[in-house]
């Protein structure tokens, strides 16, 4: 079993994903915000998921076990935005799959498991 003090590469990985997108989706959502009326309201709502999916990134790399509580529900949302397209829900729906097998096989377990027995 491999050691739980060093962070698997997939949480490091997820972690960075979760990061990238965020930070993307933010500034492409903040620039949404000078549309008028209901499109402005959406825009707001997309920025906060985005938000929503940097704290993930960060709470993941810092051994943060909600982290990857909130990530896969992050991701089960977007599963049901993406309820519009069969496209769109295949391409969610396999990244929610993925994502969860990673940040809850044993390793992940692990890793998550032993920064709360040390107390973080």
């Amino acid at each position: 079993m491999p050691s739980t003090n060093k962070r698997p590469i997939s949480v490091t990985i997820l972690g960075c994903i979760f990061l990238a997108t965020g930070i993307i989706g933010s500034i492409f959502h903040a620039t949404e915000l000078k549309a008028p009326g209901s499109a402005r309201y959406d825009a707001a709502w997309a920025l906060l998921i985005s938000l929503v999916a940097v704290v993930c990134g960060i709470y993941l790399l810092r051994r943060s076990d909600w982290a990857r509580w909130v990530a896969v529900a992050w991701l089960a949302f977007h599963v049901i935005l993406s309820l519009h397209s069969r496209q769109a829900l295949l391409i969610h729906s396999a990244l929610l799959l993925g994502f969860a097998y990673l940040l809850f096989r044993p390793a992940a377990r692990a890793y998550f498991r032993a920064a709360q027995t040390e107390g973080r």
